[in-house]
């Protein structure tokens, strides 16, 4: 299937984009691509550098005639998210992304694509290793475990970069210059619990919530998509109420920065309340489906017996736990003021595990406004700790304060409407870009953000659009020709 995608326009830039999704490059396992990008600067016989953080750092002097422009940081992130469909086997340890072609986009067989970012880095590649491509004199910032926590950004020094202007290549659409981003911090919540035996007259169940849309949890957090540990956590709190419906265990969710599509939980019921569960339950599913028939049409519950769980949640503990994910804020929380159709606050419930006497709960927090965010992930808090939870934040980090006025983006801003006829949407975005925290330690370097069209990033419906690579190839190539003199 991939040899298909080699053969796509630009060839130099699909070609590094399959070499480097035949590379295992979960974050904060980057070991391998970290690897491969080292010998990929030194086999081109360029300066190479790897930071204590585990940052690749490759520079390129400047094409002769272009001695005179000012030097460009070329920026991505190596690292990608991992996610497949619970149908498809597949080991992203040991496995290189199967990609195919699916009219004008690429896609990838029931996993994450890695667009996000193997594009920016693919095109990094093709202009390292070009013989024929103009540009000034170039650093390519290769940063790790940007989709975890941004700590490859976040350990990157001062004084390590000598451009003044730095190009990230982690936009995902393609008419769209972004110029802001918003920042983020983790909310966990954890402990443990009592449990309880089933009865002799228990039935047990297994509850699937799958076929969700999912995707980005900052990009798409305001499409109003469902929310797997959200459904589950209804259906288990008013399944509860009504036949007194018991839990044995909660497995739902997966990485902080996507939608949940997907989860389970194994149930029990009393014997002589099974015709009303099943009725009540069915309802409450149709009434969902309902609910998200425009955003998530493939959604399905299913409901089958199963064998009897080890244990049970202590009634008292599952009625505190069941609450305070009901009432945990999910999906966009407030929209910007001064940005038309900029989410300004948003929280992922992004994770709920409950089993064998512990639990985790995990959100991930963003916010634009730090104090703004800063009060949504308390908000949080409170709810797991009126329930006795042990309530931690972590990896926060700062947002991107928006420069519309800088050199760069006029730049920019004039380039693409000199080479498409249009104006560029000059923009802030929800997601998290590491510009906000290269700033801390290079406030003086000037930057902007721009990429082809991604969908679906951060799920298994991620894909790129071919057309759009091209154009945003373009606009790449001519930005490096039209960096200023000195």
């Amino acid at each position: 299937m991939n040899e298909e995608i080699q053969q796509l326009e630009p060839r130099s830039m699909w070609k590094h984009f399959v070499d480097l999704n035949d590379v295992p490059r979960p974050s904060k396992k980057e070991q391998r691509v970290i690897a491969f990008m080292r010998d990929f600067g030194t086999g081109l016989g360029l300066e190479t550098l790897e930071d204590e953080t585990g940052n690749v750092i490759i520079r390129k002097p400047a094409t002769p005639g272009m001695e005179d422009r000012t030097p460009v940081v070329l920026q991505g992130h190596l690292d990608m998210v991992h996610q497949k469909n619970a149908d498809t086997e597949f080991d992203f340890d040991a496995q290189g992304i199967r990609m195919m072609i699916d009219g004008d986009w690429v896609k990838a067989d029931g996993t994450t694509l890695g667009a996000d970012n193997g594009i920016g880095v693919a095109s990094i590649m093709a202009i390292l290793a070009s013989d024929d491509i103009p540009h000034p004199a170039i650093e390519a910032l290769l940063t790790v475990d940007e989709e975890t926590g941004m700590s490859g950004a976040m350990g990157l020094k001062g004084g390590m970069l000598k451009g003044s202007i730095l190009l990230n290549l982690d936009t995902e659409d393609d008419d769209e210059l972004t110029i802001g981003c918003a920042g983020a911090v983790d909310v966990n919540a954890s402990g443990s619990y009592a449990q309880d035996n089933a009865g002799e007259s228990d039935r047990a169940f297994l509850i699937e919530v799958k076929g969700l849309s999912g995707g980005h949890s900052g990009m798409d957090i305001h499409r109003g998509r469902a929310n797997a540990n959200k459904l589950i956590n209804r259906l288990l709190y008013l399944s509860a109420k009504r036949v007194g419906l018991r839990v044995g265990s909660i497995d739902a969710g997966g990485l902080r920065n996507a939608i949940p599509r997907e989860g389970s939980a194994v149930v029990t019921v009393n014997e002589a309340d099974i015709i009303e569960f099943e009725e009540f339950f069915s309802a409450q599913v149709q009434n969902i489906k309902a609910e998200y028939a425009s955003t998530d049409p493939g959604l399905e519950v299913v409901l089958q017996a199963t064998d009897l769980p080890g244990s049970l949640l202590d009634s008292n503990f599952q009625n505190r736990l069941l609450a305070a994910v009901y009432a945990c804020p999910n999906g966009a929380f407030r929209m910007s003021p001064d940005m038309e159709g900029l989410v300004q606050t948003s929280n992922n419930l992004a994770r709920v595990v409950v089993s064998d006497g512990k639990y985790r709960v995990q959100c991930l927090t963003r916010g634009s406004v730090d104090s703004e965010k800063m009060d949504l992930a308390r908000t949080i808090a409170c709810a797991f700790d009126l329930m006795g939870a042990n309530v931690e934040f972590s990896g926060a980090y700062p947002g991107w304060a928006p420069k519309p006025d800088s050199p760069i983006v006029n730049i920019m801003s004039q380039l693409y409407e000199k080479m498409f006829g249009e104006k560029a949407k000059v923009a802030a975005c929800h997601a998290g870009l590491e510009c906000g925290i290269l700033g801390s330690n290079y406030p003086d370097v000037q930057m902007i953000s721009f990429g082809p069209n991604i969908r679906g990033a951060h799920s298994p419906d991620e894909k790129v659009q071919i057309s759009s690579v091209q154009k945003y190839w373009s606009l790449l190539l001519e930005a490096l020709k039209s960096m200023p003199r000195n």
